[in-house]
């Protein structure tokens, strides 16, 4: 849920072999979401995102005095400000929507504004006077890659960035891991009254009005077991919820990664239930990310942001979590394999499609039937 740089994603039409973007139809879906202040807030209040940001300039300032910045996707404009303030020489303040109107007068109120300027635009339309000694941004989102923002870094990276620069953050990880949760039995319940409900509806249309749509029971129950039963629910878990042990599942180094090596990710791994009798009633995807700097110039005091479940308040991003129906009776011991696949979503760029599969061995030795379900990050 970072802030919005991106032309590059969105409402897709094919033409030949080439993926076109309408980016007044992405415009809308997307980056309007960026240009109200209230979204603004919400990023710049989760204090585990901002003292992470915070560290990572102010703990490895060699990275910003005097050097050059490009922020993509500047939002309020707080990063740039932080690297200006770390005595960056410039720093070029990238944003797609009229955010940048605010985060221009945050920067004078500031008096910084001989330092950063602020460019509305996208990344991948703008031109700088210059290369850049460092790019920072705060491009994750839900389960890292939703909204697929990371694209416009890429771009970014790949035009504006030193030969000898360094990426803020510099590494990320997607983590998978198994867990509890009393969710599932409430979505349950909210589909099993949605088709309840669709039901009388049949039969009072049929005998007050004459019409028989019984032939919409089908589509009705395909939309409503989409939305109840395999949309990814957003969570900030306890850790007590997490009964196995996690997997990573992706990993990224943001200085080579290319556009093509986000765009599936697939993982095969074994996990073990590490808690009595309990219900796996699904899993849990987070990320976190790292600010490294480069193999040429290491940061000084490395710093990590994550997602992971928390005893405190958590994050924005909190997990993305993917309930089973029904849940398994499983205990310590039980093995499982996992296969995890996540794709673009074919109709809209920045959401998921999710396919996940388990394998369950008992400790008994008992072999379960093996689960595959179909989710959507929305």
């Amino acid at each position: 849920m970072g802030s919005s740089s991106n032309g590059a994603a969105g409402n897709l039409t094919a033409k030949g072999n080439e993926v076109v973007v309408d980016k007044g139809v992405d415009f809308a879906n997307y980056f309007c979401t960026y240009a109200f202040l209230y979204h603004q807030k919400e990023m710049l209040c989760d204090r585990v995102r901002m003292d992470a940001y915070f560290n990572a300039i102010f703990e490895n300032k060699e990275h910003f005095r005097g050097k050059t910045v490009l922020d993509v996707g500047t939002g309020s404009g707080i990063l740039a400000i932080w690297s200006a303030q770390a005595g960056a020489r410039k720093v070029y303040a990238v944003e797609a929507t009229k955010m940048s109107e605010h985060a221009r007068e945050l920067v004078k109120a500031n008096n910084l504004q001989d330092v950063v300027e602020v460019i509305e635009g996208s990344i991948e339309d703008i031109t700088l006077p210059e290369k850049v000694d460092v790019i920072i941004s705060e491009w994750m989102g839900y389960f890292l890659l939703r909204e697929s923002m990371f694209d416009s870094v890429i771009c970014a990276r790949d035009r504006w960035l030193k030969p000898t620069g360094v990426m803020y953050p510099s590494h990320a990880r997607m983590w998978l891991g198994p867990i509890r949760s009393g969710q599932g039995d409430q979505k349950m319940n909210d589909y099993e009254s949605a088709m309840n409900d669709w039901h009388s509806f049949l039969e009072e249309t049929k005998t007050y009005y004459g019409v028989d749509m019984s032939v919409l029971t089908k589509p009705f129950h395909e939309e409503q077991r989409k939305y109840y039963l395999q949309t990814a629910l957003w969570n900030n878990l306890h850790p007590e919820q997490v009964i196995g042990l996690p997997a990573v599942i992706k990993e990224i180094d943001c200085l080579t990664a290319t556009v093509n090596d986000i765009l599936t990710v697939r993982a095969n791994f074994l996990s073990s239930i590490t808690v009595e009798k309990t219900r796996l009633c699904g899993f849990a995807g987070w990320f976190d990310v790292h600010f490294r700097g480069s193999s040429v110039s290491p940061a000084s005091h490395e710093i990590e942001l994550t997602t992971a479940p928390s005893i405190d308040n958590g994050t924005h991003w909190g997990q993305q979590v993917f309930l089973l129906h029904p849940p398994l009776r499983v205990g310590e011991g039980d093995d499982m394999m996992v296969t995890f696949s996540m794709n673009r979503s074919k109709e809209n760029h920045r959401l998921m499609e999710v396919e996940l599969g388990c394998e369950m061995r008992l400790s008994s030795g008992k072999q379960l039937q093996p689960l595959a379900k179909k989710f959507y990050i929305e």
